[in-house]
């Protein structure tokens, strides 16, 4: 499945040491992380801790690691050798956004990669290491929408080689992503709240008509499409950086705690999910949050030198669950007795089948609800718990609702391309109108549908009560 790590920054002289910051990952349950170069000290302190790591080589490495290999050889000798596998190394990124570089060092990349991969080679290690490059959404050309995604031709030289060895090794091409950047810089295009994943409305790609609700989703589609219009259709994308900063600049009215918190958790849960995105449903979509502390010593705006989650002193800059199963922000408050309202402690919203919908559209809602949208339908199939009553809208109701539950009860989550409608009061009584309404309002209507076969022997009881009653 996906992953979501967190990148460890150092641009800054009030960190607190290697182990303690390695400390506060592991107490935050993190297992995967991004250093930027080769610390020693670094290093040891992820040893024995499992947390994959991957490390960097920087710009300013490039020109001999490319010139010689014997540069190559003894920097992996000196490196990574006396660490690994106490350490578990697991991916070597050769350069940064070195097309953003104010020197054009990308023809160093590849020759850089290879000679790092031979190194690896030699140790055996190539298939347990892997070797890439990190790249900014400046690489595109076009990124919307997003089937018209278009590497810059500026850059073809670099990205034909270097597309063609990820390729040949199977590594990722690895991009970082903010869409904070995108709204700050052009508020009047991008909404908040799609850059948040808080969107209740869709873009819809022209081309395709896919539907998209985040901008992030469309960024990575855009990429997989420009891969797709060269033919690399077997590389896979991984989001080296991504985040949101909590405080800013005071033009940067975007950059806040809460802000920062909505995006991060609701990127995780994305994430986790395993939803993947339009254009490759389904498809993992591994991540690095920029960044574990607030780093004083970047230059520029404010907002550069506030991406942490913890400040020096390892407090929380707000509150982030990296299990994704946290409670969703902005989401109802609990009541006293640790419930959000409603029955059997389900949310007070439910999502149903719209009484206009078509046969087909509902068809086709509930078949992508049972597929791409990892909605457990067994129980609405022939003979099992909420097969009955045997009709198109129960059954779309009940896949309608169990996405909707599970993915924290929003207003996208209950879209399905305008089937599905949101309803605050209970609907059982009317969809399920016989003497098992009961019964399938704490079964089939329920938060919990996910999980209620573990109760199938209470079901058939309390069924068999029923009938000896009538």
């Amino acid at each position: 499945g996906s992953i979501v790590g967190v990148c460890y920054g150092r641009n800054a002289d009030d960190l607190p040491t290697p182990d303690k910051a390695v400390d506060l990952i592991q107490q935050h349950n993190i297992k995967y992380a991004r250093i930027y170069d080769a610390n020693i000290q670094v290093l040891k302190a992820f040893a024995n801790t499992g947390i994959e790591l991957m490390i960097g080589i920087s710009n300013s490495d490039l020109l001999p690691f490319s010139q010689f290999q014997s540069n190559a050889d003894t920097w992996l000798k000196n490196n990574i050798l006396p660490y690994y596998p106490a350490t578990k190394i697991t991916y070597i990124t050769v350069g940064a956004e070195v097309t953003e570089a104010p020197n054009n060092e990308s023809a160093l990349v590849v020759p850089a990669m290879h000679n790092i991969l031979t190194s690896l080679k030699k140790l055996g290690l190539h298939k347990k290491i892997k070797v890439s490059t990190t790249h900014s959404l400046g690489v595109l050309s076009r990124s919307f929408p997003p089937s018209a995604g278009a590497f810059s031709s500026k850059h073809a030289l670099f990205l034909k080689p270097l597309l063609e060895f990820l390729a040949e090794n199977q590594s990722p091409f690895m991009i970082d992503i903010y869409p904070y950047y995108a709204y700050r810089d052009s508020p009047s295009n991008v909404s908040l709240d799609y850059a948040l994943f808080q969107s209740s409305s869709e873009v819809i790609d022209p081309n395709t008509g896919l539907l998209y609700t985040n901008m992030f989703d469309a960024q990575i589609d855009a990429l997989y499409f420009a891969l797709m219009a060269l033919n690399f259709r077997t590389i896979k994308v991984m989001v080296t950086e991504t985040g949101w900063p909590s405080k800013g600049s005071p033009k940067e009215t975007a950059a806040t705690p809460d802000n920062a918190q909505i995006y991060n958790a609701n990127l995780i849960r994305h994430v986790i999910n395993d939803t993947g995105t339009p254009a490759k449903p389904g498809e993992d979509v591994d991540v690095y949050i920029f960044s574990l502390f607030n780093e004083n010593r970047k230059p520029g705006l404010e907002s550069e030198r506030n991406w942490g989650l913890f400040y020096p002193d390892q407090t929380s800059v707000y509150n982030l669950d990296f299990s994704g199963r946290g409670a969703v922000v902005g989401m109802p408050t609990p009541n006293s007795n640790g419930t959000a309202g409603g029955f059997n402690g389900t949310t007070k919203t439910w999502c149903i089948a719209s009484s206009n919908a078509t046969q087909l559209d509902l068809q086709n809602a509930v078949d992508w609800a049972c597929s791409t949208g990892n909605v457990d339908c067994s129980p609405i199939q022939p003979s099992q718990p909420c097969f009955q009553p045997d009709n198109l809208a129960s059954h779309a109701s009940y896949a309608f609702n169990a996405y909707y539950q599970q993915n924290g009860a929003t207003d996208i989550a209950c879209t399905f391309g305008g089937t599905g409608v949101r309803v605050d009061k209970d609907p059982s009584n009317a969809l399920f109108p016989s003497v098992q309404t009961l019964l399938h309002r704490s079964l089939c209507l329920g938060s919990d549908a996910m999980h209620f076969l573990n109760c199938k022997l209470v079901y058939f009881a309390l069924q068999a009560m029923i009938t000896a009653c009538i």
